[in-house]
């Protein structure tokens, strides 16, 4: 619990749903908003926190991150709460770090252990995994999704085609997480294993997540050229298995298919008219980020990243792999959406080649992009990329649409990530509305607020109203911002002043105050309590 009393004076208090601001003041008692008054109140046993010139907002809600395992960092990491960021959703894309076993843990690490990079992982079940968090205690509030990939290498391994009873066992499993306080299912169709899923797969597991009042959060299968038909999967998904549907990271990928985001906006909304409860979410950049082996047909993985190494050692296999990238279909990996230009090499056990373009490693090496591609992946199967596949015109189609929010789908706060890890909420409200006017301020904070709380049923959070948790961001809307770019991510955020984790200052004048007050949000449980 924070503070017993905490006065917001004399901001301009946005309630998160939409509805304009007002000059009021907010006193919150016991880590709950008391009141929110016109007239100004005194309470003189209150800590009193001046915010004339401020916007007062329900604490923003990261829709879509992958700082699964921050909280076991040893040091507290405050690069969310300095965004205005009180909760998370992690767990995304397929991938979360349970349920596990020995053998799917080591091939979870091989995979994507760089999500996980500085952390012991350890085998077990979902539960044990919220428990550890819990223990080691987040610097903000988390809730996690139970993901595909981890559910499949556990019940099947690395393997494309399922076993007889491994379909039950992922379901066993996948119920396990739901008790233990899941708030959904997500897949990853790009990153193997889950990959190889068909429709009935991921709709039998869909339908455990609809049981227990959970969605389906999914990276789509395509997003780009066969986006029409992967949209149509995903619905189809949520349909049959009647649960709530969250598009993860809405985009329009490769220049080939650049233009399509009306289109993406237009099919979510005819399937929100056809019944289907669908949202999306958004981070505001033109480049995403991901392992560098997502460039590759993912048929070249299966078995396992010693396979893998071996299949790209083959001349022969690097060829055939070649032809099938060039193709560019569901399945053939991320080569077709963009050129060498576009991928910038962020993290790689070779540390010369960090900060390179794929084009620029070529130069050096006088390679094919190719065949250093599948060298590079060779050397170090869990090496990561920032690849620019979208167009800003197409983000700004996107951002502008009611039905999608804001993810900032950031990594862990450590070496050369993507900028969005560190600054996507501040952007949204820096550059696409102050400087673009995209969205406007009111529209802005409900995509930041509200509309993730109701979307992973998180109660008691995302507006300002009395008797919710006291989880608020105090910002100068003229201010706020964050100035970095791809080789230098982690700039300071500029304009977030204050932030309320239940009643709690933990960030004061754009200080961190170094504690671990966040929770591990559980479906089903206490609103405030782990």
């Amino acid at each position: 619990m924070g503070n017993d009393n905490v006065l917001l004076s004399s901001g301009t208090v946005y309630d998160g749903l939409g509805s304009p601001g007002r000059t009021a003041d907010v006193l919150v008692r016991d880590g709950r908003i008391a009141s929110i008054s016109d007239v100004p109140l005194k309470v003189p046993s209150a800590m009193r926190i001046d915010c004339t010139g401020r916007a007062v907002a329900p604490g923003f809600v990261d829709t879509h991150a992958h700082s699964d395992v921050v909280p076991l960092l040893p040091d507290p990491q405050p690069f969310k709460l300095l965004q205005g960021v009180t909760t998370e959703v992690v767990g995304n894309c397929g991938i979360s770090f349970a349920p596990l076993d020995h053998a799917a843990l080591e091939s979870a690490a091989d995979l994507v252990g760089n999500l996980a990079k500085g952390v012991a992982l350890e085998p077990g079940g979902f539960a044990a995994l919220l428990d550890r968090l819990a223990d080691a205690g987040p610097t903000n509030n988390m809730a996690m999704l139970v993901g595909h990939n981890a559910l499949r290498l556990s019940a099947n391994g690395t393997e494309p085609e399922l076993g007889p009873s491994a379909l039950a066992r992922m379901e066993r499993l996948a119920a396990e997480a739901f008790e233990a306080g899941a708030v959904g299912f997500s897949t990853g169709l790009i990153y193997p294993p889950g990959s190889f899923a068909g429709i009935e797969e991921l709709t039998a597991l869909a339908r455990v997540a609809a049981r227990f009042g959970g969605l389906y959060a999914t990276h789509m299968r395509d997003e780009g050229r066969r986006l029409e038909a992967a949209m149509a999967e995903a619905v189809a998904v949520a349909r049959q298995a009647g649960t709530r549907l969250q598009i993860s990271h809405c985009k329009v990928a490769g220049r080939g298919n650049h233009g399509k985001a009306a289109a993406l906006v237009s099919m979510l909304e005819a399937a929100r008219l056809d019944g289907v409860d669908v949202y999306g979410d958004q981070y505001p950049y033109a480049a995403g980020s991901t392992v560098l082996l997502a460039l590759l047909p993912t048929r070249a993985t299966a078995g396992g990243a010693t396979a893998l190494t071996e299949r790209l050692r083959d001349p022969s296999v690097r060829a055939s792999l070649r032809s099938d990238a060039d193709r560019g279909e569901p399945g053939d990996g991320l080569w077709a959406a963009c050129t060498p230009d576009d991928v910038l090499i962020i993290d790689h056990t070779d540390a010369g080649v960090v900060g390179l373009t794929l084009a620029e490693v070529c130069r050096l090496r006088d390679e094919h992009p190719f065949e250093a591609l599948c060298r590079l992946v060779g050397e170090d199967p869990r090496a990561e990329a920032a690849l620019t596949l979208m167009a800003e015109n197409d983000v700004r189609t996107i951002m502008a649409s009611p039905l999608v929010g804001i993810g900032s789908d950031s990594g862990l706060p450590l070496g050369l990530q993507h900028p969005r890890t560190w600054g996507s909420f501040p952007t949204v409200l820096g550059r696409y509305v102050r400087e673009l006017a995209v969205l406007n301020l009111p529209e802005a904070l409900r995509k930041a607020t509200s509309f993730g709380a109701r979307q992973f049923r998180l109660t008691g959070r995302g507006a300002l109203l009395p008797g919710y948790i006291a989880d608020v961001t105090v910002f100068d809307p003229q201010k706020i911002g964050h100035e970095a770019d791809y080789l230098d991510p982690s700039g300071p955020v500029t304009g977030v002043h204050t932030v309320l984790l239940a009643g709690e200052v933990v960030v004061d004048d754009g200080v961190f105050n170094g504690s671990r007050s966040g929770r591990i949000l559980r479906h089903g449980a206490s609103t405030i309590a782990s």
